[in-house]
């Protein structure tokens, strides 16, 4: 022992375990009467939603939700999703939020495999919840339903409801006067679980991806960092909060004293009204979603009358859809993360000094890049994952994208060898494929399984689709590898017209080789509606046996 430690023991008065709770008590504490919620006609304050969110855990609590016991939730972006975000955790429960866009089976597997104690649906989504529950014990948890009134229609799983929780513990809520507690509601350790979210799950059944109280924390921060957002950002929830809840925004909010403006669907009319109407300055959406606020009507684009700033990750943003967005005036951040490092965790930060001279197109070719580590990111490398010797960064030598810090999965849920994998040689591996380019930035170029190798060439076929964007009559395309008994592989393209816009193969083939190496040109084109997942990713796995069929 030496003299640092002696008689300097971790105390209440010096130490506190991280955890976005914490957030939550600040905003109700400094801004109790700022908006923290818009739904519809109905707001609600930052007071207000701690008092809410206080009542809720304390009747958790009293319903016997414990330390370490699941509450999942099927919801849309509503307040009352929101509220659980932080009423879950405040009472040592883990919040599994689940997507809507599943089928019954898919929700039971993730009910019965992560251990619910209690099930919150949304009326919305009322009839999905009771199919799901036939196919799990009827004793097996507690169904608590969400009434909200700017929905006319639905159904209730369950005459027990959210309204119900904040009765229950509106007199223990009471009691609790300001200042509050600093100490109230904290986990015993913050590396107690907070969240537990399913992948999913195209090869198999989904895995529980486990994260903890300080990820989330410090993941919440570096949104708000990495975004530059502020003080009191106008914030519009087109990204679902359970895909990776929210990517931590819902915390981030909180760190920020932000106002939330719910959204129950992502329509191209709602966004751009709600923008206009709400002032909003912050929105998150996948590539797919930027690309159809760019195919609406020149009226709706009109509305945007003010800065805003669009954060996007998921498959990478061609940059024709970077270069759109920001010709309507929006400022794109393009980041990059995973389930299993609570979202976004790297970004291409921008350096003015250098790229602001360039040209629309090359700025957009820079920032289509994937780029370095995020604020709270202990480690970023590419790397040959047998080895684990960083790869050249040369722009041209491919790896596989590893990372390590806090804001890293704590593992995957009763998978110790999937678990194991995923951690190996000390880091975790993403399973996307990359090259360094010497300024440090990181470009991904592929998932693993989905690079194409023909003749014993790799290609690329983010390469591909990135151009295929870039023409002016395709909507969306997917490029994969069809078996050919010559090359090994050969891309196959799959593309989505614009409306009212028409294109042969041939056409297609020739805008290609006019742009591409002649061994990289798709031997197939097929026109089709892409098949996504129900987070909105192109299933690939799906294409790839339409690919093998033509």
């Amino acid at each position: 022992m030496g003299i640092f430690d002696e008689s300097l023991d971790q105390n209440e008065a010096n130490f506190t375990v991280l955890s976005p709770v914490s957030f939550l008590r600040r905003a109700a504490q400094i801004y109790p009467q700022k908006i923290a919620l818009v739904h519809g006609d109905r707001t609600l304050t930052w007071r207000e939603v701690w008092h809410r969110s206080v009542a809720v855990a304390c009747a958790l609590k009293a319903r016997g939700i414990q330390r370490g016991d699941t509450v999942a939730i099927l919801s849309a972006n509503i307040p009352e999703m929101f509220e659980a975000h932080f009423a879950v955790p405040m009472c040592g429960g883990v919040l599994n939020a689940i997507n809507i866009r599943l089928d019954p089976t898919t929700i039971a597997f993730s009910l019965d495999h992560g251990e619910a104690k209690m099930f919150v649906v949304d009326k919305e989504f009322g009839e999905l919840a009771a199919a799901a529950l036939k196919q799990v014990p009827a004793d097996a948890l507690q169904v608590i339903s969400i009434d909200d009134l700017q929905l006319a229609d639905g159904s209730l799983v369950s005459s027990d409801t959210w309204d119900t929780l904040i009765a229950e513990g509106q007199g223990e809520a009471d009691q609790i006067g300001m200042p509050y507690d600093a100490l109230a509601f904290l986990p015993v350790d913050e590396w107690d679980a907070i969240a537990l979210s399913y992948t999913s799950g195209t090869t198999g059944n989904p895995k529980g991806v486990v994260s903890h109280h300080r990820g989330a924390y410090l993941n919440a921060v570096s949104n708000a960092l990495t975004w530059n957002m502020g003080d009191h950002p106008v914030y519009l929830w087109t990204l679902p909060m359970f895909h990776c809840n929210g990517w931590c925004f819902p915390w981030t909010l909180a760190v920020n004293a932000g106002t939330s403006i719910c959204l129950r669907q992502v329509r191209p009319k709602a966004v751009f009204e709600a923008i206009s109407k709400h002032h909003v300055t912050h929105f998150c959406g996948a590539p797919v979603v930027l690309n159809t606020l760019l195919s609406a009507s020149g009226n709706l684009k009109q509305l945007i009358q003010h800065e805003v700033r669009v954060m996007t990750a998921g498959a990478a943003p061609p940059p024709a859809i970077l270069a759109g967005m920001q010709s309507l005036g929006v400022e794109v951040t393009h980041v990059y993360g995973l389930t299993e490092t609570y979202g976004p965790v790297t970004l291409c930060a921008w350096q003015g000094e250098l790229w602001d001279h360039l040209g629309i197109d090359e700025q957009a070719r820079l920032k289509s890049r994937q780029g370095v580590g995020g604020p709270m990111l202990e480690g970023l490398m590419v790397a040959d994952p047998e080895t684990m010797i960083p790869v050249p960064q040369d722009g041209e030598t491919l790896g596989e994208v590893m990372m390590r810090g806090n804001n890293v999965m704590k593992g995957y849920l009763k998978n110790p060898a999937a678990t194991a994998e995923s951690f190996a040689g000390g880091w975790f591996h993403s399973g996307d494929l990359a090259v360094w380019h010497a300024d440090g930035y990181i470009q991904i170029k592929d998932r693993s399984k989905d690079i194409i190798i023909s003749g014993g060439e790799n290609i690329s076929s983010i390469e591909i689709e990135d151009l295929l964007y870039r023409h002016p009559a395709v909507l969306e395309a997917a490029v994969v590898a069809k078996t050919d008994a010559k090359w090994g592989e050969t891309p196959c393209a799959f593309v989505t017209l614009r409306p009212d816009e028409t294109l042969s193969e041939a056409e297609i083939r020739d805008y290609c080789r006019e742009h591409l190496a002649k061994f990289k040109v798709p031997k197939y084109v097929a026109f089709v509606k892409l098949p996504t997942t129900s987070t909105g990713k192109v299933q690939k796995f799906v294409l790839r046996e339409m690919a093998q069929a033509l």
